[in-house]
């Protein structure tokens, strides 16, 4: 078991904390195990750069994806047992263990299967929050949904989407994302770098749903100007923005409506379980990064010099401490 943790000393900078060693559990409590975790690309970038108000200072810690082995349980305890496997969906931070209450269960947390590969799961926070998009926007099928931008919620929400039954459109301009929403089997995929990309996205539309995953400026002028929303239609702001501003009348002349999703409850994460298991959304295409947790000094270095090199990105825990 590590006892270390990740933490933003600095505004770009990345270093390792004690955490120390675990305490005794008490009556009610779990001690977990992190065998792995899996980086929240945005608001981890947010954190470390400092931007759009995240963080609040430093140092912060940021991070909210843990694959963990139950390696203690408490008296009383009977929602755990040794060696369970949990996804765990605490905003802590990346660390080597926690203490959890569990009873009646441990907060924000879903036991996995034993026959899936549990460093995938790590990313199941980020498909999450692209699922409670998905259920806010009341996306359902026969739908036509638009998701701009790719990063890993991005790629989730169209994938949920798919599996609800609605017919997909996605746009990128970066050539990992698009093999991810090629392989994952999403209707239409169209490259932004292309001949008259605008044109081939409205040929899916007008959509019932935008879900908004590039976060540029510019873009809810583009909904409006392009006439890519259909009446009664819903944008899901997903991509973190520090103002948005959008035409009123993309609004008032359509009745659409602004949703914003950025969190996941339990409900999601187990909806997710079927999803994975019945292959209707997929988890390994989006993986770009599976490294042993001494590799985080370069992975956050890239995600400061070089964000788009990173797709999903997974941390190994299980390695035993040198």
């Amino acid at each position: 078991m590590r006892n270390v943790g990740i933490e933003f000393p600095a505004q770009g900078q990345m270093a390792f904390y004690d955490l120390g060693a675990p305490p005794e559990i008490g009556p009610g409590q779990a001690l977990l195990e992190t065998l792995y975790s899996g980086i929240t690309n945005g608001t981890e970038r947010h954190g470390l750069m400092g931007d759009h108000g995240y963080g609040g200072g430093y140092p912060g810690r940021h991070g909210y994806q843990h694959v963990c082995r139950v390696a203690a349980v408490g008296e009383g305890v009977d929602s755990l047992k040794m060696d369970d496997m949990l996804f765990l969906g605490l905003y802590v931070g990346h660390r080597g263990w926690h203490v959890v209450n569990a009873i009646p269960q441990a907060p924000l947390s879903v036991v996995l299967p034993d026959d899936v590969d549990h460093g995938a799961y790590a990313l199941l926070g980020v498909a999450g929050v692209a699922l409670r998009a998905i259920r806010r926007t009341r996306t359902h099928a026969g739908q036509r949904v638009l998701v701009a931008g790719l990063g890993p919620i991005g790629i989730f929400a169209a994938q949920c989407a798919k599996a609800v039954g609605a017919h997909v459109t996605v746009s990128d301009m970066v050539d990992a994302r698009l093999m991810a929403a090629r392989e994952t089997g999403i209707h239409r995929v169209v490259d932004m770098r292309g001949d008259d990309p605008w044109q081939r996205v409205a040929e899916g539309g007008p959509y019932d749903v935008i879900f908004d995953g590039a976060g540029y400026e510019r873009l809810f002028f583009d909904i409006a100007e392009r006439g890519l929303l259909g009446h009664s239609g819903v944008i899901a702001a997903i991509a973190v923005r520090g103002q948005t501003t959008f035409p009123w009348s993309m609004l008032h002349g359509t009745e659409a409506s602004i949703e914003v999703s950025c969190h996941f409850s339990v409900e999601e994460l187990t909806c997710l379980l079927h999803f994975l298991r019945t292959g209707l959304v997929q988890i390994e295409p989006v993986i770009s990064h599976r490294v042993p947790i001494t590799d985080a000094p370069a992975i956050y270095a890239a995600m400061r010099d070089d964000p788009r090199s990173l797709y999903g990105v997974v941390f190994d825990w299980s390695q035993a401490d040198a």
